[in-house]
């Protein structure tokens, strides 16, 4: 896979990181294409102009965005109904670029500015407490898609870096507290049991012997 050609494909795409491509992200997609192994009618929210900006990059003709995948639309934010919201989080682990702020068994509300319309945070919640809100009458145009993508890379990499982080934190804690074990319950070797019976035999004979003794 040609990797310089790869980020100037994912440098077109919207990076809604929705999935709806049938890659878990917008990278994963553009690398696809680089490869030859996904087209590049795939992505609804790049829309057509999307498309048509990938068959020129690749000097290829372009074609229709695949309904398969979805259809073009105008853009959308995600909302929270605060008063049904029971504080799951499951909305929060589900967002790509961390759009979603609260706690556990606390109200959680979208930062709309950040969110990218994703959908993502719809199916884990079982409450049913978030809708999608159309934010424009029609779908951006390039210059706009261009400018929110970049933003939300920037925060789809940030949350990336931050769960890699905790998982190296736990993966830690974890080792540790492995060699912790492993050091406490050291093994006892079978010499080492053949011994304390040898030793307890001994004992025990001698104790008989001196019983025998005084009693004679």
């Amino acid at each position: 896979m040609n990797k310089n050609l790869a980020a100037q494909i994912d440098a077109l795409l919207p990076q809604t990181q929705c999935t709806r491509c049938g890659y878990p992200a917008c990278r994963p997609y553009a690398e696809a294409i680089a490869s030859g192994e996904a087209d590049i009618d795939q992505c609804p929210p790049g829309g057509q102009a999307g498309v048509d900006a990938l068959a020129d990059l690749l000097g290829r003709a372009s074609k229709p965005l695949n309904p398969t995948f979805g259809i073009e639309a105008a853009p959308t934010v995600a909302i929270i109904d605060e008063d049904v919201c029971i504080g799951c989080t499951k909305c929060i682990q589900a967002c790509p670029v961390d759009a979603i702020v609260g706690a556990a068994k606390r109200m959680h509300t979208i930062i709309t500015a950040e969110c990218t319309g994703c959908e993502l945070c719809i199916p884990p919640c079982p409450v049913d407490c978030i809708a999608m809100v159309v934010t424009a009458s029609q779908a951006l145009d390039r210059s706009e898609i261009h400018t929110r993508a970049r933003q939300a890379k920037l925060r789809f990499e940030a949350r990336n870096q931050r769960l890699a982080g905790k998982d190296g934190e736990r993966r830690s804690r974890r080792e540790a507290s492995q060699r912790s074990d492993t050091n406490q319950a050291t093994p006892i070797s079978r010499n080492a049991v053949l011994e304390a019976i040898a030793r307890g035999k001994a004992k025990r004979a001698a104790k008989s012997n001196a019983t025998d003794g005084s009693s004679s």
